[in-house]
């Protein structure tokens, strides 16, 4: 296996990366490329295969192929779970190479990278651990018959995931998927694929089977497409944007296959004025800050109770104009570019319609000029007034978040709720019974209190309206979700 150093500096040396599927390392069937760019510079770092519905079918029928041929399906737990934990640990050992690549493709800071990357490797080993748990077949007593219900993999499963967690969320997706005893087809993010295509290889390396796990890149509309509207698939799941989401809804809707949607969202921090205001600040500035606020599950809308609103915006305005903006590979950065010159757009368009619809500006944000790094950086920025402004109400997807007053529990629990979304929100206040009672109204997947995204093993994390459908992910739910039930009887 290769020097960690070195393979690393193989992504980064602006080659042309191949794809995996069915073990073999390939280009797209018509030799077309795409280059992926670090956010930081702008500059190049290397080329992928541009795959469309032709590359896309080879790679499913490499995953169906490997299901009924590899014995990866029929495998006891144990045994997946040997090969797994190989995968887990030599990922681990190489995790400083993997962030380094994760961080120069997707901007991340060096030191949020290798947390993506081991937690990657702890979600596997929770999915792991649990399939030596879990009973697969359970007997029912029913009477005049002898009965079970046993619990199967599905087949060939399609992921696409999106630009902001690369390396993370193939973790939480393809976990449970694998150690279930599936196969899998992986389309990153066109702007990010190097770190699935480092997961495919040590994959191969390690021994998993060929075909159990396959990587095709390309375009959304091309290669995703394709995927998601492939009717050899048995289950698909799709980590994006609402918009996307639908579109995939549709396709697997026409072929039948179960889909899991894990969208977007616009959450709220409701601030009781008996918090440490200070802390509480500046906890939500490092949340919206993180990643550059490339996370759907932030808080966005930041609901302060009236009596404290003045003291709070003002701890949060100097917390946020103390933000290092910079290239995500120099130590001293606390918040490093947005993935590409269109989501740069895309903030400051928010920025700009959101003043236009009568938001003010309490910290108005824009370019962020970084010196010796033509990269798409943004400032922090902080918008107040009515949450029917269009920058309360759409996601935006970067360092920006919007404030407004309220007087009561009642009030708050309302305003929070007013949204299409239906993700993560939190609550903070020194008084816990009152916390819990206003976290339980909320309409969303999560609710987390005197903390924001907040990510145990074991608890489901899903949304629901707008945010996504078809259960949680790292906990039991995503593993059941990845078996099929198959009920056994005979007569007596």
């Amino acid at each position: 296996m290769s020097d960690s150093t070195d393979f690393a500096a193989e992504y980064l040396a602006g080659a042309t990366m191949p794809a995996l599927i069915g073990g073999r390392w390939v280009e797209a069937e018509h030799r077309a490329t795409l280059t992926t760019r670090d956010p930081g510079t702008g500059a190049p770092l290397a080329k992928v295969p541009a795959m469309d519905r032709g590359d896309v079918d080879h790679a499913v029928q490499a995953a169906h192929h490997a299901f009924r041929h590899s014995g990866w399906a029929t495998m006891s737990a144990a045994e997946r779970g040997v090969l797994l934990h190989r995968l887990a640990d030599e990922v681990e050992r190489r995790k400083l190479a993997i962030a380094r690549v994760e961080a120069a493709d997707a901007g991340k800071i060096l030191t949020q990278a290798e947390g993506d990357v081991q937690n990657l490797v702890d979600t596997l080993r929770y999915f792991i651990e649990m399939s030596l748990r879990v009973q697969r077949r359970t007997p029912l007593a029913v009477r005049g018959h002898e009965a079970a219900t046993v619990r199967l993999p599905w087949g060939a499963c399609g992921f696409i995931f999106p630009w902001n967690f690369p390396f993370l969320l193939i973790g939480w997706g393809i976990s449970p998927a694998l150690v279930a005893g599936n196969t899998v087809v992986i389309k990153p993010a066109e702007d990010t694929p190097l770190s699935a295509l480092m997961l495919g290889r040590i994959a191969q390396e390690v021994g998993i089977p060929d075909g159990v796990i396959n990587v095709v890149t390309g375009t959304g509309e091309a290669a995703g497409a394709a995927l998601a509207g492939h009717p050899g698939l048995r289950r698909m799941s799709f980590t994006g944007s609402p918009e996307v989401g639908r579109l995939v809804a549709e396709a697997c809707g026409r072929n039948l296959v179960p889909v899991k949607l894990e969208l977007g969202g616009k959450g709220a921090a409701v601030v009781f004025d008996d918090v440490d205001i200070d802390a509480t600040a500046d906890k939500l500035a490092k949340a919206i800050t993180f990643h550059t606020g490339q996370v759907c599950c932030d808080a966005t809308r930041w609901l302060v109770q009236r009596s404290i609103y003045d003291r709070f915006v003002e701890a949060c305005v100097a917390r946020l104009e103390q933000i290092r903006v910079g290239y995500q590979l120099e130590p001293a950065t606390q918040m490093g570019p947005v993935v590409n010159a269109k989501q740069r757009e895309r903030v400051l368009g928010y920025l700009d319609r959101g003043r236009a619809e009568g938001a003010k500006l309490v910290l108005p944000g824009g370019r962020a000029n970084v010196p010796g790094h033509d990269g798409f950086y943004v400032k922090p920025a902080l918008l107040a007034g009515s949450l029917d402004n269009v920058a309360a109400r759409e996601e935006i997807f970067g360092p920006v978040a919007y404030l407004t007053p309220f007087d009561d529990e009642e009030q708050a629990v309302a305003l929070a709720n007013d949204t299409d979304y239906g993700l993560a929100n939190s609550v903070w206040s020194a008084d816990l019974d009152r916390a819990r009672q206003v976290a339980e109204q909320m309409v969303a997947g999560n609710s987390w209190i005197n903390a924001h995204n907040v990510f145990p093993l074991g608890v489901p994390y899903g949304g629901i309206k707008k945010s996504g459908m078809g259960g949680g992910v790292l906990s039991v739910e995503a593993f059941l979700d990845y078996t099929r039930g198959l009920s056994v009887v005979r007569p007596l």
